[in-house]
């Protein structure tokens, strides 16, 4: 048994495969429990996380992807940091992005992205998805296998995405070329995927805005490069480039991760393989209860802007707290046999995997439909989804690796094998 009390879960590797009986551990010692290495108090309660997430006056997200890594720069003392937050934020890494904000600048650029996640936008969308899962399918399904992330889940989520802020099509493969996402066998160079992915996107639709600005058309660009704040204003092109590359960032990252986790769970259980290929309309249930088990976010963090108690636990203003989502949707005083997966878990959509909020994911909705087209279409297409088991070892001595992150959960690959339909 591994000592957990040393383990430094933000450099130790050895959690990074299978975190959750570390997990456990902090949960024994207490639902709100500061570890040892860096301070930071972890929160793996469910009540106790729910209550962090809603209270954004008293939990900053200035912190929230960097933890206790970001470092004010100055030294907070008091009961109220706030002031010192604010007058240091620009400072903060990833100030400039959606997810570090607070309201009142939270709900003002949080606001643009309402205007384009309309549910009118977001079925058009997911008629193109049913069509795009098809042209990726398309690519390997006469090969019986497939490395599932970089063949299918990366660039469906990028494509998906590009559509729904309105990338034109002929835009698509330069953007899966530029992002790394080429198809497999490609002859691009490899300078061509070279350079920051995120100076790209930002160049890209900071040229769209502009475009769109300058000469308004019928389309969806047009929509986000005019949509104002609450207030009437109207944004400069650099706040909405940056909601559509953060939108682009974001949506990819998790929404691969959830593929693949939902590809893996069917390819190791043949029973639910079979349960879902008779009744389609079990998908979304299997979706959520994936999206408890293996949350994409594997931690979110929060700094303390007034002194509170968590838990009877005291927090002082400039704590870092982290939330570990993959351990607060397995705590067992809200879900029964909390490890063990259900199809049918009456309270399974209760999970954090999205957060909750005012920064619940935006996406949560788009990340849902990606799934259920995905399971669908691929169940259409392959037969006796397995495990390739030379690259991921037999079912006794299984391979599989994740991404050494603290912040994200998600394998590095997964290696299917099946047999073509059609």
């Amino acid at each position: 048994m591994p000592d957990f009390d040393r383990t430094d879960f933000f450099t130790d590797g050895s959690v990074v495969d299978d975190p959750y009986p570390y997990f456990e551990h902090l949960r024994a010692r207490c639902p709100v429990y500061r570890e040892s290495h860096h301070g930071v108090v972890a929160v793996t309660g469910y009540d106790e996380a729910v209550r962090v997430y809603r209270d954004h006056e008293t939990f900053s997200s200035c912190n929230s992807v960097t933890g206790p890594f970001s470092g004010l720069p100055a030294e907070p003392g008091g009961d109220d940091i706030g002031p010192l937050i604010e007058q240091v934020r620009e400072q903060l890494p990833m100030s400039e992005h959606l997810v570090t904000m607070d309201p009142p600048l939270h709900t003002a650029q949080r606001a643009l992205l309402a205007r384009l996640l309309t549910p009118r936008r977001l079925k058009e969308n997911e008629e193109f998805m049913w069509r795009l899962a098809d042209r990726q399918i398309d690519e390997f399904a006469a090969r019986g296998r497939v490395e599932l992330l970089r063949e299918y889940a990366q660039p469906f989520a990028l494509l998906v995405i590009a559509d729904l802020l309105g990338v034109p099509e002929e835009f698509h493969e330069p953007f899966r070329v530029r992002l790394g996402l080429q198809k497999v066998g490609s002859l691009v160079p490899d300078e061509a995927v070279s350079g920051n992915a995120l100076e790209f996107l930002e160049e890209q639709f900071g040229s769209f805005v502009r475009e769109r600005r300058r000469e308004p058309r019928a389309d969806v660009l047009t929509a986000l490069a005019t949509a104002t704040f609450p207030d009437g204003s109207t944004p400069d092109v650099t706040d909405v480039v940056r909601v559509a590359t953060f939108l682009f960032a974001a949506g990819q990252e998790t929404t691969a991760r959830l593929l693949s986790s939902v590809m893996l769970v069917l390819a190791e259980r043949p029973d639910l393989q079979a349960l879902l290929r008779e009744d389609r309309s079990l998908i979304p249930a299997f979706v959520e209860e994936t999206l408890r088990l293996e949350s994409p976010v594997k931690s979110d963090f929060r700094l303390v802007r007034r002194s509170t108690t968590l838990h009877d636990v005291d927090l002082p203003a400039g704590t870092t707290v982290m939330l570990l989502n993959g351990a607060v949707n397995r705590d067992p005083t809200h879900f029964e046999e909390p490890d063990r997966f259900r199809v049918d878990r009456p309270n399974a959509r209760e999970h954090l995997a999205f957060g909750r909020g005012v920064h619940a994911c935006p996406g949560s909705p788009l990340a849902r439909v990606e799934a259920r087209v995905s399971v669908e279409r691929l169940l259409d297409r392959m037969a006796d989804i397995h495990l390739d088991e030379a690259e991921h070892g037999p079912v006794s001595d299984r391979r599989l690796s994740y991404e050494p992150t603290y912040i994200l959960r998600g394998l590095t690959a997964l290696h299917l094998g099946y047999t073509p339909v059609g």
